[in-house]
């Protein structure tokens, strides 16, 4: 085996003084390829990491673009390049990081169609992404091609990460056999998050594709670490393969296996464009605001009659006598409040989502209402 050049000598020092790695050890991970799907919150601590640590080859897959809302946490972008790739503006970041590594971006979303082609060949996945569709995908597409895959997931002020299909070891859907109902599940979008929370979550997640390539240390196989920002406390839960589930043999449309990618939807959808041609014509509704306080402090729509978070909705005693119409910050929450209310007993046909929230009455209504 070749030794590491005198420059990479140089920038590694401080993992050849350590003897769990040493010289051998950072040729490992030279010679390794890690797959990173998302490069947003979770991805950009990972795809950093990753890449100072020396990765030499480095695939990473994001169809989105960057907002300045996306800021706050996701630090391998920067505000002049709002509205560009975020493929490119994280290629180019860790190149900037690292010259002497590989990096392959894919700037479109990994499907059932792709997946499988575009992950093998890689010693181990890590997932960034923020939805469980793609989740089951990743989970799939690596127990098919028997590669280890590292998962983190982050929502306010917790987080999760575990590995899975390491050696054998359990997958995702021993943990999480079924999908949880969609509407259970808000993004981080929706239900927010604390910014350097995917920068901890990020990090372990590298540690441990590290920890994996060198074949060091304990990983998270059949455990999942939970931290809890607010109290400081991290714990673990132990779970193990279910024996009898049969094992996965074809990747299949997650949208559908995870309920459509949304709720049944038993309400109705009104664009605020129809909403304010309804209400000249003498339509009295109540308009309910399915955010939080904080939310509702940086913009209030008119004619919001009453401020109930999405997850009060069953408690707040709402009259089944009247519409309602219940909006948030892209649709998501106000959908929750009103799939809730019609398996309660109200009539679905006096239910109303205004489709696209605040976002949507920025871009129909009013260009002031701050989109955030």
């Amino acid at each position: 085996m070749l030794g590491l050049a005198e420059a990479d000598k140089v920038r590694y020092a401080r993992h050849l003084t350590l003897p769990q790695i040493g010289e051998s050890g950072q040729k490992k991970l030279n010679d390794s390829k890690v797959f990173c799907v998302g490069a947003g919150g979770l991805g950009s601590p990972v795809l950093l990491y990753l890449a100072a640590a020396g990765i030499g080859n480095i695939t990473l897959i994001d169809d989105d673009v960057i907002e300045r809302s996306n800021l706050q946490r996701q630090i391998l972008h920067s505000d002049e390049g709002v509205g560009e790739s975020k493929a490119d503006s994280a290629m180019r970041r860790i190149l900037d990081l690292n010259p002497a590594i590989i990096v392959q971006k894919h700037d479109f979303r990994l499907t059932s169609d792709n997946a499988l082609e575009l992950i093998e060949g890689h010693d181990v996945v890590v997932d960034g992404t923020d939805n469980i569709p793609t989740r089951y995908l990743i989970n799939d597409c690596c127990e098919i091609l028997n590669i280890p895959w590292i998962y983190g997931s982050i929502y306010r002020f917790e987080g999760q990460v575990s590995v899975f299909n390491h050696n054998n070891g359990p997958t995702y859907r021993d943990l999480f056999p079924e999908p949880p109902p969609p509407e259970s599940v808000p993004s981080c979008e929706d239900g927010g998050v604390l910014g350097v929370l995917p920068g901890v979550i990020g990090s372990i997640q590298a540690t441990e594709a590290i920890k994996m390539i060198l074949g060091i240390g304990e990983l998270l196989s059949g455990e999942l670490l939970i931290y809890d920002a607010l109290s400081m406390t991290m714990r673990k839960l132990t779970f193990e393969r279910i024996e009898e589930r049969e094992p996965v043999t074809g990747l299949i449309d997650y949208e559908e296996f995870c309920g459509g990618g949304q709720m049944k939807v038993n309400f109705n959808e009104i664009t605020p464009t129809e909403f304010v041609a309804k209400l000249k014509e003498g339509w009295n509704p109540l308009f309910i605001d399915s955010r939080n306080q904080i939310e509702a402090n940086i913009v209030t729509l008119p004619e919001t009659d009453a401020l109930i978070p999405h997850e009060d909705t069953l408690s707040a005693k709402l009259p089944k006598n009247r519409d309602i119409v219940f909006y948030c910050r892209t649709g998501v929450r106000s959908a929750m409040a009103a799939h809730a209310l019609t398996r309660s007993g109200f009539k679905p046909s006096a239910l109303y989502n205004l489709t696209g929230g605040v976002h949507a009455w920025h871009d129909e209504i009013d260009s002031t209402v701050p989109k955030y």
